[in-house]
């Protein structure tokens, strides 16, 4: 299991969206925007159960995450790693509802979902010397 230093936890951490790339069947990518968390030593993510993702994770536990900073977006994370566990019922309502209270400030309106548990096995944070110009005057 790769570590998560305390940069990488507080980009994973913030309000930052992620974009988690799966694979389907066939063995091509897809991707979908998450809001994303740390818990313990994993990643934790949610969806409802009959979503894609879900289906892709449970036959292929292979997965990819993709972080940027929302106030500097040349500041970012990739964790490449593995679905370890599912959670369901409480345990999973209870991680929706602090993501969701960080992401919009309050319990996630539906109230039952999957929680994959990620384990990192590589992770890249990247903080590039760029800045957007200043649109002051255009």
């Amino acid at each position: 299991m790769a570590d998560l230093s305390g940069d990488v936890r507080a980009l994973l951490g913030a309000r930052n969206m992620a974009h988690v790339a799966t694979l389907m069947p066939d063995g091509s990518p897809h991707v979908s925007p998450v809001w994303i968390a740390v818990e313990g030593d994993h990643l934790a993510i949610f969806s409802a159960q009959e979503n894609r993702k879900v289906a892709n994770l449970r036959r292929d536990g292979r997965v990819a995450v993709s972080v940027c900073d929302e106030h500097n977006p040349y500041r970012s994370v990739v964790v490449r790693g593995r679905v370890v566990e599912e959670l369901e019922g409480d345990e999973a309502v209870a991680i929706m509802d602090r993501m969701s209270n960080r992401y919009i400030g309050s319990d996630f309106p539906m109230r039952s979902a999957i929680v994959s548990l990620i384990e990192p096995e590589r992770v890249h944070l990247q903080d590039l010397p760029f800045r957007h110009p200043s649109d002051a005057g255009t």
